[in-house]
């Protein structure tokens, strides 16, 4: 017998939690369906760095908020897949069938897309051999300060990423040298500014060219880079080498051809506030969805997420009110409520 939920969220990251939290809320059957093998999304790339634009919430380490946004999620336990991605969504009759690269289909009344920038890959160094470094010393994201300290340092790329990057590591690092292989960073001027005041070495219209491995070939010991225009190079000798070129996004999410949702740069779909789009049905939240007066900032995603939960919520009961009861006035808080301050009573006694 087919198991169908009101909703599956497709997508792991901040609209995607956010979304099974509120879909729980609002009391639907909530699955959600993420492609990596952990939940985040993009914040999962920048784990040390401090996210400030949270409505009432200090400064949090992207690795704290992402905890913080998972067991949220899980308050009214949907059911979570992890490493399961999905290749072709169709409708059959009153239900949709999700079918996943694992060959595996899962029946759902509604769907909610928080898909964010699609499935992130970074764009490697494309020298030979490079990827036997990757356990070592080649990165292409920083998962923790610590490794860094007292460090000589190369970053390759000239994206807000990699001045970012430099800027945090150059207080903690021997030396940090960034490279870039066009005339011009593309950073923002303000980050420039900052990484020189830091005493960040820039050399523009260079590029990595060799990796060498210390007497062990476990990890790089001397790099080379070239400059384009003068056609000089050096060699020298490095601890750790990061590469910040960018992300390759894979959309490879299709839909059966009946179901048409239109797209802004061929990519977002277009849609409305309140996370409808064109396909009756199906609603998107977060970076994916498109429309007019969209913030590009994580409040901006959790009102997406949201909006289109209460979209579901109407499409599937009309009768419903749009909005959820306020959580300080909501009975569904009332058990969890009490377990809270109780134990803030023990704590201060």
């Amino acid at each position: 017998m087919q198991d169908v939920y009101d909703v599956t969220i497709i997508g792991g990251g901040p609209a995607g939690l956010y979304s099974a939290f509120y879909s729980g809320l609002r009391g639907l059957k909530t699955k959600l369906i993420e492609s990596q093998d952990q939940l985040g999304g993009k914040v999962l790339l920048y784990p040390e760095k401090l996210i400030w634009d949270i409505g009432g919430h200090p400064p949090i380490l992207g690795e704290q908020f992402v905890k913080q946004l998972i067991a949220q999620a899980k308050t009214f336990d949907p059911t979570i897949l992890t490493g399961t991605k999905v290749d072709y969504i169709e409708r059959q009759e009153d239900n949709f069938v999700i079918h996943t690269a694992l060959g595996d289909k899962h029946y759902s009344k509604t769907i909610l897309l928080a898909v964010g920038g699609g499935i992130i890959n970074p764009q490697k160094l494309t020298l030979e051999g490079a990827e036997k470094y990757e356990m070592t010393n080649l990165h292409y994201t920083v998962q923790s300060y610590q490794r860094f300290v007292d460090k000589e340092i190369i970053i390759s790329g000239g994206g807000n990423a990699a001045l970012d990057w430099a800027v945090e590591l150059s207080p903690i690092a021997k030396n940090v040298t960034v490279v870039y292989r066009k005339e011009t960073l593309s950073a923002h001027e303000a980050t420039i500014k900052e990484a020189l005041a830091a005493g960040v070495q820039i050399e523009c219209n260079t590029t990595i060219t060799k990796l060498s491995a210390n007497t062990d070939k476990t990890a790089i010991q001397l790099v080379t880079c070239e400059n384009s225009k003068t056609k000089q190079s050096y060699t020298r000798q490095i601890d750790e080498v990061i590469v910040s070129h960018g992300y390759n996004r894979e959309a490879s999410l299709t839909f059966e051809e009946s179901m048409t949702i239109p797209k802004k740069d061929n990519y977002y779909y277009e849609g409305k506030a309140t996370g409808e789009t064109a396909q009756p049905g199906i609603f998107a939240a977060g970076d994916i969805l498109s429309f007019e007066g969209k913030i590009h900032l994580l409040l901006g995603t959790f009102q997406d997420a949201a909006n289109a939960v209460n979209s579901v919520k109407t499409y599937l009961e009309p009768t419903a009110y749009r909005n959820a009861v306020v959580s300080s006035h909501n009975e569904m808080f009332k058990e969890k409520n009490r377990s809270i301050i109780e134990k803030q009573l023990v704590h201060s006694k």
